[in-house]
C-alpha cells in the first residue's frame, strides 16, 4: 500500500539502491515476498532501520508477511524516479567521461546523455559510444535550448569550476562533479561529488586495519 511521501535523509536515500539491488537478486530467483529480516540478514543492518527507509518511499508492508517483491522494485524505482529518463548533458570525454558514455546502465538510472561537450578538435563532430561530442563552448546555449536539467562534469580540475558555470548559466540544475576539486555553487544547485578519493580512502584504511589485526 503506498501512503504519502515524506522527505527522505540521504543516508537512507543512499541505502534504497542497495536494497533495490537484493529485491531483484530476490526476484530473479522467483521470491515474491521479502521482510524486513531479509534485507538486515543480508546487508547487515537494523531492521528497524530498514523499515523506516523503505516507508520513506511511501509503501507500508503486510504485518508477518513483509513486503511484495515487484511492488517494492517498481516504488523504490519510482521514488528514485529512476522509471522516468532524464535526459543529460557530460562535459569532459577523456578516458572517465568516456567510459561513463559507453556505460548503458545509466540509462536503468534514469539518466539518458544525449550530448557530450569538449575542447579537443580531434573530438569534435566525432561520436563516443553513439553520442555526438560537441564544442564547449556550446553548451550553455543548447543547454539553454533544450531544457537540460542534468550535467555530468568529467573534465580536468582546473577548468571544473569554469564548466560548472557554463552549466549553472543554461539551467542545468543538478550536477554529478567526477573532478577532483569543490566547485562553487549557488544553493539552489544540486550538486554531488562522485568520490572516488573518499571510497579509496576508506577502503584503505579498512585494509590496513584488516592486515593489522591479523597479525
Amino acid at each position: 500500500m503506498i501512503t504519502g511521501l515524506k522527505q527522505i535523509p540521504e543516508p537512507a536515500l543512499r541505502r534504497l539502491p542497495v536494497y533495490l539491488q537484493l529485491l531483484k537478486s530476490l526476484q530473479e530467483r522467483n521470491i515474491t515476498e521479502v521482510s524486513t529480516t531479509t534485507f538486515s540478514d543480508t546487508l547487515h543492518l537494523d531492521p528497524t532501520q530498514v523499515r523506516k527507509d523503505i516507508a520513506y518511499t511511501g509503501i507500508i508492508g503486510k504485518p508477518k508477511v513483509g513486503y511484495d517483491v515487484k511492488e517494492l522494485i517498481e516504488t523504490i524505482e519510482s521514488f528514485l524516479n529512476w522509471n522516468n529518463l532524464t535526459d543529460a548533458f557530460l562535459a569532459g570525454t577523456g578516458n572517465l567521461g568516456s567510459a561513463i558514455l559507453g556505460y548503458d546502465a545509466l540509462k536503468k538510472y534514469g539518466v539518458n546523455i544525449i550530448a557530450a561537450f569538449d575542447n579537443d578538435p580531434a573530438k569534435i563532430d566525432g561520436k563516443i559510444h553513439g553520442v555526438k561530442v560537441l564544442p564547449i563552448r556550446k553548451l550553455t546555449n543548447l543547454a539553454e535550448r533544450m531544457h537540460i536539467k542534468v550535467g555530468i562534469l568529467t573534465v580536468p580540475a582546473q577548468v571544473a569550476q569554469e564548466v560548472a558555470n557554463q552549466m549553472i548559466d543554461g539551467g542545468i540544475v543538478a550536477i554529478w562533479n567526477f573532478a577532483p576539486v569543490s566547485l562553487a555553487v549557488p544553493k539552489d544547485i544540486i550538486i554531488e561529488h562522485a568520490g572516488f578519493s573518499t571510497s579509496l580512502a576508506v577502503l584503505s584504511r579498512k585494509l590496513t586495519e584488516k592486515i593489522t589485526h591479523s597479525r
